[in-house]
């Protein structure tokens, strides 16, 4: 009997025991993962409400440069509404990586229970996943916003890939190409960048009309449609016109037409004045040489 409550009494110990250091650790542990929570919270709430305040003084600003912006300036074309995006996505990214920075220093510093310690182990993880290229990424990323060599919005070209801007952030510039694809390229690996939004831009049409027409009434023409085109048309900067023949070809005389438009509305003048071209053309029986075969 006596033997028997000793056991009890051992075995409630034993249970109190096991309650008492799961309490411990349950508060240990709970304490920790509710500061991890509120940390991730505050980060969420953090991203959210900046990226918001960026946007609506973005948008502040566009709508004041379109407004002011009636003229166009051929070193400036809506710089004012391309700076306000691009410092815009700057801000975005400088917001994202501090944010990331701080919420994940804070959070091992929960765990690890030092500041040193946390950014120790950042350190050594980032030394181990090539911090070298990420600091080479980053300088360059300063050098290009400094240089202003491109913004957000402005038609590039950058190591073999052309596109509009659609973001510079610390470390990469993300383009958006003809196709709809995205080309994310690190600012360390840009050596060479071609904007084709700084001035207007040259529109180059060739037309070819057969030997037995006659080429002074065809010239002349041409020189009419441009004219008119050039009137009617806001994005023409200087009026085309031909500037003389290319090509005696096999199959015609070439008659070369050249003219000058804002940034990235060249192609829309080449595929407009080739249809008006040919349209007058076949209105006067002026003949454009084709193959039969």
């Amino acid at each position: 009997m006596i033997c028997s409550n000793i056991e009890a009494l051992f075995q409630v110990g034993i249970i109190s025991v096991s309650i008492d250091q799961f309490t411990g650790w349950f508060r240990e542990v709970g304490s920790k993962l509710i500061g991890t929570i509120i940390v991730i919270l505050v980060m969420i709430v953090t991203l959210k409400i900046g990226d918001k305040v960026i946007k609506k003084w973005v948008k502040r600003k566009s709508e004041k440069a379109n407004s002011s912006n009636d003229t166009f300036s051929l070193n400036s074309f809506n710089m004012d509404e391309k700076l306000a995006k691009t410092i815009g996505a700057i801000l975005r990214s400088l917001l994202k990586y501090a944010v990331y920075f701080i919420g994940i220093t804070s959070i091992l510093s929960i765990y690890f229970g030092t500041v040193s310690l946390t950014l120790a182990s950042i350190g050594g993880v980032a030394i181990g996943f090539g911090a070298q290229n990420l600091v080479k990424d980053v300088i360059s990323g300063i050098f290009l916003l400094i240089e202003n060599q491109y913004m957000v919005g402005e038609s590039i070209e950058i190591q073999g890939s052309t596109g509009v801007v659609e973001s510079i952030e610390i470390r990469v510039t993300r383009i958006r190409d003809a196709n709809g694809d995205i080309h994310i390229i690190p600012n360390g690996s840009i050596l060479k960048v071609t904007n084709k939004s700084r001035g207007s831009r040259r529109a180059l049409v060739e037309v070819t009309i057969s030997y037995d027409s006659d080429l002074n009434k065809a010239i002349d023409i041409i020189n009419e449609v441009c004219l008119e085109y050039g009137k009617d048309d806001e994005n023409i900067v200087e009026l085309p016109q031909v500037v003389g023949i290319t090509e005696l070809g096999a199959r015609g005389i070439n008659i070369r037409v050249v003219g000058r438009t804002k940034p990235t509305k060249e192609w829309n003048a080449e595929v407009e004045l080739r249809k008006k071209i040919k349209l007058a053309l076949d209105d006067n029986n002026i003949s454009i040489p084709y193959n039969t075969k």
